[in-house]
């Protein structure tokens, strides 16, 4: 490199080097300034602060022990009311709207319910076992039983009724 290039590149990286102190000088400077004009006001607005009083409301506080049901969270303005699903109410009903999801086609490493040999192992464990993977939860080798499929408002009994029925389906 020539003695041109070397002094042109040191100046190029002082004037640049420059450039950028005198950047950040500005940009510390125009916070400064926004910080102790614009945050004033905005705190005065009457129209941000009554926005902002719309969107807290009053301060609630939840006690244990206590009634909290006037904390209930209400649903937001314009959105229709929530549905709660429907509790199936025997064994081959809760297959069919919560175990069939990933059981019909070997989802997560389920066992699909149609495969005899999948099941035999399982089965062989006892109907126990079964229930406990069942309403608990299991991890295996080949996948993840969330607990009570992932239907947590299932009684057990309703869970319980849908593994006796897997388990007819795959002898």
């Amino acid at each position: 490199m020539s003695k041109q290039d070397s002094k042109f590149f040191n100046i190029f990286s002082l004037v640049l080097g420059i450039l950028i102190v005198i950047t950040v000088v500005l940009f510390a400077m125009a916070r400064s300034v926004g910080d102790n004009t614009q945050k004033a006001h905005l705190l005065s607005d009457p129209k941000y602060v009554a926005a902002v009083e719309g969107r807290v409301g009053e301060a609630a506080v939840a006690v244990v022990g206590q009634d909290n049901s006037a904390l209930a969270i209400a649903p937001a303005a314009g959105v229709g009311p929530l549905v709660a699903v429907a509790l199936p109410d025997d064994g081959p009903a809760v297959y069919e709207t919560v175990c069939g999801a990933c059981h019909l086609n070997g989802i997560a490493g389920a066992p699909r319910s149609d495969d005899k040999a999948a099941w035999a192992p399982r089965i062989a464990q006892g109907t126990t076992t079964l229930y406990k993977h069942a309403i608990e939860g299991y991890q295996g080798k080949g996948g993840y039983m969330p607990p009570k499929g992932g239907r947590v408002d299932l009684t057990d009994e309703l869970v319980q009724a849908a593994v006796d029925h897997m388990i007819a389906k795959a002898q």
